[in-house]
């Protein structure tokens, strides 16, 4: 279950005089999910215990919100088979997030135009990312990072007086990055370098090629993936409006190479 190792090519040592980082990859959801932690004084068997317990979490969201699984709750909801206030609470919290996020977007971000009914496959990865998170953070343990693909959130530091630090992949380059940054919260990043272009267009109904790669920073990972979602499918129009979301900021490339963001993402060295 267990193997030493440092994420993100090293960004996150811990450092000389510090243990490393225990991970471990847990497959859910579509892709691979990096959890690191750092113990601190939690014993081994209680680490082993919340490592399960985050592990479970990602496991239940799934079946929860999966659109591939016709028996789970969202697939239900969407061929009408079930009203909301049937289905789990889980569910009814993520259409509320759903929601929220559709108005901080400006309908960029909509799981009610998606092609076969709602789809909120833009945020539901994050949510999960948050709660399995929100386990280790319950444990006592000195801090964590949970993965979903890109989608991430942390909670303490990897070392006293260090930051977590995340590398934005480059859309062209899979052995590069676009750019280093440190990260508080979250940081959720979204294009179609990886799926092709599976990203929708809601007012169109088609796919979008207004961006090559779209990242959002701030307080809560299920809205920086909306908002990242967002801004990949809506380019500069939606980078303006995610810029107006208190908390949160974004960093666009376009499909040409060039880049924007809204005046508040820090790269470092």
């Amino acid at each position: 279950m267990w193997r030493d190792g440092v994420p993100m090519g090293g960004d996150n040592d811990p450092g000389p005089g510090h243990p490393p980082l225990l991970t471990h990859a847990e497959p859910a959801m579509g892709t691979v999910f990096s959890i690191s932690m750092v113990p601190g004084g939690l014993p081994g068997p209680e680490l082993r215990s919340a490592l399960r317990a985050a592990r479970a979490t990602l496991h239940h969201a799934d079946a929860l919100l999966s659109t591939w699984d016709p028996g789970s709750p969202v697939s239900r909801l969407r061929r009408g088979e079930a009203a909301l206030g049937d289905l789990p609470r889980e569910v009814t919290e993520v259409v509320a997030e759903c929601r929220a996020a559709r108005q901080a977007s400006g309908g960029w971000f909509d799981p009610w135009a998606m092609p076969g009914g709602f789809d909120p496959t833009g945020l539901v990865k994050g949510w999960a990312v948050e709660r399995a998170l929100d386990v280790l953070r319950r444990s006592g343990m000195a801090g964590a990072m949970v993965n979903g693909g890109g989608d991430l959130a942390v909670f303490g530091a990897p070392a006293p007086g260090r930051r977590w630090r995340v590398g934005i992949r480059h859309p062209w380059s899979a052995g590069a990055l676009a750019g280093i940054i440190e990260v508080e919260a979250a940081v959720a990043t979204s294009g179609s370098y990886e799926r092709g272009a599976h990203l929708i267009d809601p007012a169109t109904g088609l796919a979008s090629g207004r961006a090559a790669s779209a990242t959002v920073t701030g307080p809560s990972l299920a809205m920086a993936d909306a908002l990242a979602t967002a801004v990949a499918v809506g380019g500069d129009e939606a980078l303006a409006v995610a810029g107006q979301v208190t908390g949160y900021a974004a960093y666009l490339i376009r499909p040409d190479g060039s880049e924007a963001d809204t005046g508040s993402i820090t790269f470092v060295s």
